[in-house]
């Protein structure tokens, strides 16, 4: 008999989008699901204490779980113009960040990392403030940070917070590598084998295709799990990121990853799946 695997997953709208069909049983797996929502850095340290058997991690933080997991090339978060951004309030440039506090996502976050590459090729240094990624804005508008990098739908709604873009960190990425921002990915533990990880990749596949065949079937739990989003930012939000490399990463969402990785100290070739 399949045993219940223990899968986790954020609750932004990308995620349950893709997700909701499999976790919720339209698309079948034998032996079930139990299913965690949590913030995508609880997600990362979940991973890192090896505690659930697939999990969507920050890609930046797959660096450190290689050994015990391997990402599949489905149900990932990548693409051009998705990346996170700098913002701070008015007047703020990123050379005037230099020795000032910046409001993070979380210190495994892919946006961290690649803030971080921003800041190595600018000269600058900061201290940096790790929270929940929900909290960053707030953090800003309160002066508690000179600047913050969302994520999420930080991207859509930091100008109606009073807000303004110091760097599109994503747009920054694009252009010093030409690469799309492999923003987050899906690992499974190297344990359950090849095929049960094959067929998991399939499974999420199925499940996004489902979605994008069914938008209306999974619509009021993607609305309750985004919390005090509107209709049209958790629509921005779903067609930003979700593209066809959450279908398959191919070969150029495979170097994105590489490519990051290896910014992480992470060059070890057996990065994703076989299929």
């Amino acid at each position: 008999m399949q045993k219940k695997l223990t899968i986790g997953h954020s609750p932004c709208p990308n995620d349950t989008f893709i997700f909701h069909a499999l976790t919720s049983g339209l698309v079948d797996w034998p032996g079930g699901l139990d299913l965690t929502l949590a913030d995508v850095e609880e997600l990362n340290g979940l991973a890192a204490e090896g505690a659930l058997d697939v999990v969507k991690v920050s890609t930046a933080a797959a660096a450190g779980i290689l050994d015990e997991y391997v990402l599949l090339r489905a149900g990932g978060a990548m693409g051009y113009g998705a990346g996170p951004v700098l913002v701070a309030r008015q007047g703020r440039t990123l050379d005037s960040l230099d020795g000032g506090t910046v409001a993070i996502p979380g210190e495994r976050t892919t946006a961290n990392l690649i803030f971080g590459l921003c800041c190595r090729e600018a000269g600058i240094a900061v201290r940096r403030a790790p929270m929940v990624f929900d909290r960053v804005m707030d953090a800003v508008r309160a002066g508690r940070a000179d600047a913050g990098v969302v994520i999420h739908e930080g991207r859509f709604t930091f100008a109606e917070r009073g807000l303004v873009r110091v760097l599109d960190l994503g747009a920054w990425w694009e252009a010093h590598t030409g690469l799309p921002i492999p923003l987050g990915a899906i690992a499974i533990r190297r344990s359950l084998g090849d095929d049960t990880a094959r067929r998991m990749n399939e499974a999420i596949r199925r499940s996004l295709l489902y979605a994008r065949a069914h938008p209306e079937a999974g619509r009021e739990y993607i609305r309750q799990n985004a919390q005090e989003l509107s209709g049209d930012v958790i629509r921005t939000h779903i067609e930003t990121f979700v593209t066809d490399y959450s279908l398959d990463a191919g070969e150029a969402g495979a170097g994105a990853v590489a490519r990051l990785l290896a910014e992480a100290g992470c060059r070890r070739p057996d990065i994703f799946i076989e299929l």
